[in-house]
């Protein structure tokens, strides 16, 4: 089985590779590298690409970073472990390991959708291990081929490691990236998990594997999608719609994301945590889309449990 390190070590890989791949999509910006410490232990290797032909703004984040676990993870149920105490043997404060690799890209098409995608491993010195991660997509405008074609990939992943999978992280993703002051979704959807580590028909090896699948999932899916829609044109309207929505990609992240929060809290690195904002983004007091419109359309889509596949 990988050790810590081991899988610190795909994830660096991962970015390499997710990187590559989007820089040869957008075929003008490249990615800029900035490798960082953090003082309680750690660090990590942020890289964002801007101004591209097609990627207005993006950034791939790798991190691996240790300590004392934050007292949050004890005392709200969403992040709870298994230890009764924030104390081990030594009645010293638990120690974590954290390491992931993040991703979110805002094209500058409104045409192309954003995308988000995060793979991360977790463990503390009382023997507590888990993963997470995810990948969902945020249209501007839902066209139905591509998140029926974005839907089906994920299916078919999660299919190979087990038959429940899909729905239920596809269900996971619909709840968890939902901004409820809204009443919508914030994209399409994708799916979702969190502390999967192991249980009696999947080993933590087994999960290991689908773990990793989800991660190289990500390059071909979403630069299939740009190719599709690069070379579209857009009016002014749409880049103005663009704007709007996202301004509920940032109410989301600012107000609901567990993964912001998780970063703020332990002293992540601030600029490496909110890379997921646009460069631009806009609010319009009550605005409300003309009926039958396009924009009405995708609102009309912005719900949970919609069956793509």
């Amino acid at each position: 089985m990988m050790n810590r390190t081991e899988i610190a070590e795909w994830l660096k890989q991962l970015q390499d590779n997710i990187c590559s791949a989007l820089e040869n999509a957008d075929g003008k910006s490249k990615f800029e590298t900035e490798t960082w410490t953090r003082p309680e232990g750690g660090g990590g290797r942020t890289r964002v690409i801007k101004n591209g032909a097609v990627l207005e703004k993006g950034g791939v984040a790798f991190s691996a970073v240790e300590g004392n676990a934050p007292e949050f993870l004890f005392r709200e149920k969403e992040h709870a472990v298994s230890s009764p105490s924030p104390l081990g043997k030594d009645g010293k404060g638990l120690a974590f390991f954290a390491t992931g690799v993040s991703i979110v890209i805002h094209p500058e098409s409104p045409l192309v959708p954003t995308i988000h995608m995060n793979v991360r491993y977790f463990e503390m010195d009382n023997g507590v291990r888990w993963l997470g991660g995810g990948i969902d997509l945020t249209p501007h405008y839902v066209v139905e081929n591509d998140a029926k074609y974005f839907h089906a990939q994920l299916k078919k992943v999660c299919d190979k490691h087990h038959p429940d999978y899909y729905k239920k992280f596809k269900t996971w993703a619909d709840d968890y990236f939902y901004i409820a002051h809204r009443q919508e979704t914030r994209g399409i959807g994708g799916i979702f998990f969190d502390r999967l580590n192991e249980s009696a028909d999947m080993s933590f090896e087994k999960n290991l594997a689908f773990w990793k699948d989800v991660g190289e999932l990500f390059a071909p899916v979403y630069v299939e999608i740009i190719n599709r829609n690069k070379n579209k044109t857009f009016s002014e309207q749409q880049k103005q719609w663009q704007l709007l929505r996202r301004g509920r990609y940032v109410e989301f992240n600012l107000v609901y994301d567990k993964g912001t929060k998780f970063g703020l809290e332990t002293n992540g690195r601030t600029e490496s945590i909110l890379m997921s904002l646009p460069k631009f983004a806009s609010w319009e007091y009550d605005y409300k889309p003309e009926k039958n419109s396009d924009e009405e359309k995708t609102l009309n889509l912005l719900k949970k449990g919609i069956e793509w596949v």
